[in-house]
């Protein structure tokens, strides 16, 4: 595995210990939603290996939509704002929609994308993460379903990436500077 100039890579969990708990969390979600309609709403392009494993894990039918944002940073006096760059194809009302997502950190962008999607009259709308860091939320937001809690590092694989880079690792890994030499 070679990363571009200046990174390095450190293992954080590997490919068995995500595929196992992406069982669970399948079975978890098949068991709370059995004999219900349920969408997973994929924001890309982080979740797509999460959502792709998570969905074969899932017993119950289930759709699949997506939703593609860029959030920025304010500027001069501006609150942080998202813009919706993919919205979904489908209508939502009266469905039980899943949120999936590779990691949720302040919570900032996924309570704009919460408050977006209840405005759409469904029946339900919850929040599965891959990756979660709640000592760095700004925004409460009540996680159903997570997969691991981490540290505030900058990681990549399994879907995530640094400059497009390493999304096809299988394993997550932070993502560190290049210790200078001495």
């Amino acid at each position: 595995m070679t990363a571009p100039p200046g990174q390095l890579l450190e293992a954080l969990l590997g490919a068995h210990e995500i595929q196992v708990r992406v069982q669970e969390l399948g079975q978890e979600i098949s068991r709370d939603y059995q004999g219900q309609e349920l969408t997973c709403v994929g924001i890309l392009k982080g979740s797509l290996v999460f959502l792709a494993d998570l969905i074969r894990a899932i017993s119950i039918p289930v759709t699949v939509d997506f939703l593609a944002i860029t959030p920025y940073a304010p500027r001069q006096g501006r609150q942080h704002a998202v813009r919706l760059l993919k919205d979904l194809d489908d209508p939502v009302t009266g469905r039980h929609l899943l949120i999936v997502e590779d990691i949720v950190d302040t919570g900032l962008t996924l309570g704009f994308l919460v408050r977006t999607l209840a405005a759409r009259g469904p029946a339900s709308v919850k929040i599965c993460t891959l990756l979660d860091r709640p000592p760095q939320r700004i925004i409460p937001l009540p996680i159903s379903y997570h997969g691991f809690e981490i540290a505030g590092d900058f990681v990549v694989g399994y879907g995530m990436d640094y400059r497009q880079y390493y999304r096809n690792l299988p394993g997550i890994y932070r993502l560190k500077p290049e210790e200078a030499s001495p």
